[in-house]
């Protein structure tokens, strides 16, 4: 099953009631608006993120396709390796399932769960995605496919996004579902999604990214997401679980398939399935503004890392 993530990405966000500026922006400091430098430093520790802002996304390190996570809690920022690397998601994400049958695919209302908002809550991690690294951003053509081809956990983990102001639950990730799942991310984008886990415990997220190169080639990655869900859990055996094996039809299981054009079933940030409407304490609305300036400017900061490469 496949997602367009294009012309809504990064500009769609969950914000509490009231935190929209008059202009209908979001307000200061959320944390979208950023630029990866070129150069940055890969770090080579184990790491524990439990909060803060990170971004899983590709990059060419030593000149390999990789794909790993974009650290912005590290001053000044770095990638890491994700086998390096576990998101903490602690019991101060725990929100119940709301009473809306929209949501009863999670569970019964009331039901506790961990959750990972889409808009930042400071006590637990906040984790996205990106397509930003300036040398990604003038090699790739248009965009990446990322797939989720593989879960191994106590419960179920759904990853989604709201299509429209209290519209129906669009999920983009459903590890109830057989097969590998795609989404398809325009260049120099940045999204964040909610991330939700029926049950405390070790998640091993089996995520692939595939892209078509300028110069006509194909790169793929395969790396786990390692989850320690729940404050009794112990990170150090999320570090040591086994990673998924890679859902039949994924990259991984078929190292030679390509990306499928960048087409759509569903429009929308994400094009599909996505997002439980937690907010926290307050009613949350959808803020839209700008949607279409993302893609176009994808696309402006593309072209211009291809005139500066070529003027190089």
């Amino acid at each position: 099953m496949r997602r367009v993530l294009a012309v809504f990405a990064a500009a769609a966000l969950l914000v509490p009631a009231g935190a929209v500026t008059a202009q209908g922006q979001p307000p200061p400091g959320d944390g979208l608006d950023q630029t990866i430098d070129s150069g940055q430093s890969v770090a080579t520790d184990r790491k524990v993120l439990s909060q803060g802002h990170v971004d899983v996304g590709p990059r060419f390190t030593d000149g390999e396709w990789t794909l790993m996570v974009h650290d912005a809690t590290s001053d000044p920022s770095v990638w890491r390796h994700l086998d390096r690397t576990v998101f903490q998601v602690s019991d101060a994400g725990v929100l119940p399932v709301p009473d809306d049958p929209a949501y009863s695919f999670i569970g019964l209302p009331g039901t506790p769960v961990h959750v990972l908002p889409q808009v930042q809550n400071p006590d637990v991690v906040w984790v996205g995605w990106n397509t930003q690294d300036p040398e990604v951003m003038a090699t790739i053509d248009g965009g990446a496919t990322l797939r989720m081809s593989g879960v191994d956990g106590p419960g179920e983990l759904f990853v989604y996004l709201q299509a429209g102001n209290f519209g129906a639950a669009d999920v983009l990730w459903d590890s109830t579902k057989d097969g590998a799942q795609e989404v398809w991310v325009d260049v120099n984008t940045h999204t964040h999604a909610n991330w939700v886990f029926t049950e405390p415990g070790v998640y091993t997220v089996r995520v692939e990214v595939t892209a078509d190169l300028v110069d006509g080639s194909t790169v793929t990655d395969s790396q786990a997401l390692r989850f320690a869900v729940g404050d009794a859990t112990d990170v150090e055996a999320a570090f040591a679980a086994d990673v998924p094996a890679p859902a039949p039809g994924s990259a991984s299981a078929q190292p030679a398939a390509r990306a499928d054009e960048a087409a759509g079933d569903g429009g929308g940030e994400g094009g599909g399935p996505g997002l439980l409407l937690f907010a926290i304490g307050a009613v949350a609305v959808l803020l839209l503004a700008g949607v279409f300036v993302v893609a176009a400017r994808g696309r402006a900061a593309k072209r211009a890392a291809l005139s500066a490469r070529d003027e190089s």
